[in-house]
């Protein structure tokens, strides 16, 4: 796995975080935001143009998770990004806090949309992206979803859309780990060929390993084709703790006790 210094010292500080703020607060889908940190790493500590002390500069980038029930990774990304306070990172999930089980925009600078039912960020996503190059903008506009969303009928409207109106600023993230809610991707409703799917919608589409940072950075720097672009990224639900790696349990499962401490002395190793 290759990793730049900076993306994988962020990917590192949003595990750690996630931990924290998830098993102090009580909430879950630890497993599918360990899935993302390597993503968010590198999104945020290389590829996407924002401003921590001008969250709505009209010159960002836009992003947008889909798969709001990882909320917490983004919180933590945006903390360590400079967006708020580390500290209040420790307020997750409790009575009053601005930072939500499931990502929110209420209140919290950097987060462009709030999202928890599935199938809501790539519909809104392209929306933002259409909108942006009828104002001759340059910003990109980037969503981050699940494989087990890909299901919904409303992104697929979505990728029909996008790819007929060559929405080339628009970069569709797939967190492909095989696992949602209680059974595999595959048992559930598979998804293959699904690469081919997609090309077959007008989308330039790219396969890479999700926990590789310097592949990510090379796809997402990538020239367009004039169309919007997918990164189907090969994942590992709950990598960085090898007894939350690849189990389903830990979608929803809150680590806390012995199990906590056990994952903390990995991710700290």
């Amino acid at each position: 796995m290759k990793k730049s210094n900076v993306t994988s010292d962020l990917a590192h500080k949003i595990r750690i975080s996630a931990l924290k703020m998830t098993s102090e607060g009580g909430s879950s889908h630890i497993g599918s935001v360990f899935s993302i940190a390597d993503i968010l790493g590198v999104l945020y500590g290389k590829f996407l143009r924002v401003f921590p002390d001008n969250p709505r500069a009209v010159a960002r980038d836009r992003f947008v998770l889909s798969k709001g029930h990882a909320g917490a990774g983004v919180y933590a990304a945006l903390a360590h990004s400079g967006f708020f306070d580390v500290e209040e990172l420790a307020t997750h999930y409790s009575n009053g806090s601005t930072l939500s089980g499931h990502i929110s925009h209420k209140g919290v600078p950097g987060v462009e949309f709030s999202t928890g039912s599935l199938g809501h960020g790539l519909p809104v996503a392209v929306g933002m992206a259409l909108a942006l190059r009828n104002t001759n903008g340059n910003q990109k506009v980037v969503c981050l979803m699940s494989d087990g969303e890909c299901g919904e009928g409303s992104n697929w409207e979505a990728f029909l859309f996008a790819g007929h109106h060559k929405l080339k600023n628009l970069i569709a993230i797939v967190d492909f780990n095989n696992l949602q809610s209680i059974k595999t991707v595959d048992e559930t409703l598979s998804l293959r060929p699904f690469g081919e799917k997609l090309k077959s919608f007008n989308w330039d589409v790219y396969e890479v390993d999700g926990h590789d940072h310097h592949a990510m950075i090379e796809a997402l720097s990538l020239e367009t084709n004039e169309r919007p672009r997918v990164l189907i990224l090969n994942t590992i639900k709950g990598k960085g703790v090898s007894f939350m790696e690849n189990n389903v349990l830990w979608h929803y499962r809150t680590a806390r006790g012995e199990e906590y401490k056990a994952a903390l002395d990995e991710l700290s190793f």
